[in-house]
């Protein structure tokens, strides 16, 4: 069977991975997975899928149900943090993962900006290496999104488990984790943290954009990621 890429979208949800899957889809050929986390997007959030590692165990089974092999996840934000417990379920269907500005982690001296109380104007700010290339909310949007919901239902408060970092070197998969280096939501010190947890990762810095890179800077996190499998064949055994 032709590779399978699973995008993970973060706290933005799902339309800040649509034009990206659409691009990863044209350009690789590849089957490309690019679902809405239940609980988000107005969907109904089954009451089993009390937190992150049901989320993960959700999709490993969704991967067994398709009968889907050589599958690479590819996270971004909450998702990257996803990906991360996907890893460590093992599945042998699941060949590679990438971890694109993940979340998750506690990192001494490099906490998470703390976005409870920002503006989606500040936000903007804090994710992206230029603010003017993300759209201007929609006028009267007020108060946290269901969205934002969704993801504290799922990461807590504050939206990081302390027992991850440890957890990582249990990551049997190849996994390449990738940084916008301007990135105020997770420093890129946060990043390089997060990838030497990682027994197999390697890390690269992505110039000239921010948390969301696949928003941003599409082109430059397509030649990362297709770069980075071809050279490190995750794809295949």
């Amino acid at each position: 069977m032709a590779q399978t890429y699973l995008l993970l979208h973060g706290g933005g949800g799902a339309p800040t991975m649509t034009a990206f899957a659409a691009l990863l889809a044209e350009r690789t050929q590849a089957e490309v997975l690019a679902p809405t986390h239940p609980g988000f997007g107005g969907t109904p959030r089954p009451a089993e899928l009390t937190g992150i590692r049901e989320l993960a165990r959700y999709y490993v089974a969704m991967l067994d149900e398709l009968d889907l092999t050589d599958v690479v996840v590819v996270g971004n934000s909450f998702g990257g943090w996803l990906a991360a417990e996907i890893a460590l379920c093992g599945s042998p269907r699941v060949t590679g993962a990438v971890i694109v500005n993940g979340i998750g982690a506690v990192v001494d001296g490099h906490p998470m900006t703390d976005v409870s109380g920002l503006s989606a104007a500040e936000i903007r700010s804090f994710s992206f290496h230029d603010p003017s290339r993300l759209p201007v909310p929609p006028a009267g949007s007020t108060g946290p999104s269901p969205d934002v919901r969704a993801l504290i239902g799922y990461a807590g408060p504050s939206m990081a488990d302390p027992s991850l970092l440890g957890r990582l070197a249990d990551v049997k998969i190849p996994v390449h984790v990738l940084w916008g280096e301007s990135d105020r939501i997770v420093d890129p010190a946060y990043g390089k943290a997060f990838a030497a947890a990682i027994p197999s990762a390697t890390f690269t810095l992505l110039p000239r954009t921010g948390h969301l890179p696949q928003v941003e800077t599409s082109e430059e996190l397509l030649a990362a990621i297709t770069s980075v499998l071809d050279g490190a064949q995750c794809g295949g055994h």
